[in-house]
């Protein structure tokens, strides 16, 4: 180990998240700044550039006392060319040189990860994942991301795109996902396909719930909202919370199988609804898989929260 400090960016659509952490993953200052994403996005890596140099100088620091930047951001990445394509919530449509741009805005050297990969990092290093070889992580939020680390090792791909757990096939005449694919996962467990599953469910239910009379009345609802409803039993809000945790516990179970990780975790605003969706999802989880699989592999909720991205985006650049 070395007693170099690290810095973690996660770099997100609404803000930018910085840390200062400890090589054994200890945050010692966070901060955060708005993505500003006018003019294609151009004025972003400057910003990050501007703030890293700005927070190494308030906090009297200099650049010899860290190891380097690990960054976590959306997008299609290239490792070997360090650099970044198809972030389009961060308007980055064209290719982007974070790591050239960085390393000579900061002199520091620069590592880039798939945002959910790096939230697998974190996990994995300081929070569920319990610093196990292998760990399995995947996010319900807006769409279902995923990070697999095997042996130790983040498992990347031929083209980078490893781990899209969310666009594992759960119903092949299901709905259509943006990816262009029918019935991914994403399209059932993501915020935005719990939502689709209990438009879809009402407008074949004839029976007494408080969701489908929310439904009928053209008001907005959440994903929470359809788990705060079959915590209340409400028999519609039942068959929907059903249908994802047995979606989701079918290819967590499958991808158990092919990998047998020590751990399996799940994050996302999703995985607030807590035990109650825990325990559903891994009784399905344990349905689909083999007697040894059940035997070694454990489902866990994340425990990081917004923390797990730069953490590890960090962990990019720690040294062992």
């Amino acid at each position: 180990m070395t007693d170099k400090k690290l810095i973690g960016v996660d770099l997100g659509g609404t803000t930018i998240k910085f840390a200062i952490l400890t090589d054994k993953g200890e945050i010692q200052q966070k901060w955060s700044i708005e993505t500003n994403i006018l003019s294609d996005g151009q004025l972003i890596i400057p910003d990050i550039i501007d703030s890293i140099n700005h927070h190494i100088d308030m906090y009297d620091m200099s650049v010899d006392q860290f190891d380097g930047i690990g960054l976590g951001s959306p997008g299609t990445i290239n490792h070997e060319k360090g650099t970044i394509k198809g972030a389009f919530n961060l308007n980055w449509t064209n290719e982007v040189y974070p790591v050239r741009d960085i390393e000579k805005g900061t002199g520091l050297p620069v590592v880039i990860e798939n945002d959910a990969n790096v939230a697998a990092l974190g996990e994995r290093w300081q929070g569920a994942g319990n610093n196990a070889d292998d760990v399995v992580f995947v996010t319900l939020g807006t769409g279902v991301g995923g990070g697999i680390i095997a042996n130790g090792k983040l498992i990347q791909g031929q083209n980078g795109a490893a781990g899209e757990i969310g666009h594992v096939t759960v119903d092949p005449n299901g709905f259509m996902c943006t990816c262009g694919k029918r019935g991914c996962l994403e399209t059932i467990a993501s915020a935005t396909g719990i939502v689709r599953v209990a438009r879809d469910r009402a407008s074949e239910y004839a029976g007494n719930s408080e969701l489908k009379a929310m439904l009928d009345d053209g008001q907005d609802i959440s994903a929470k909202d359809v788990f705060d409803l079959a915590k209340k039993d409400d028999d519609l809000a039942m068959m929907v919370v059903d249908y994802v945790c047995d979606s989701l516990g079918f290819v967590l179970g499958n991808i158990a199988n092919t990998l047998n990780p020590k751990f399996v975790v799940i994050g996302g605003g999703v995985s607030a609804a807590g035990d109650f969706l825990l325990n559903k999802v891994d009784k399905a989880m344990r349905k689909n898989e083999f007697a040894t699989i059940k035997d070694s592999t454990e489902l866990r909720l994340a425990s990081l929260g917004n923390g797990a991205g730069v953490i590890g985006a960090a962990s990019l650049i720690k040294v062992d």
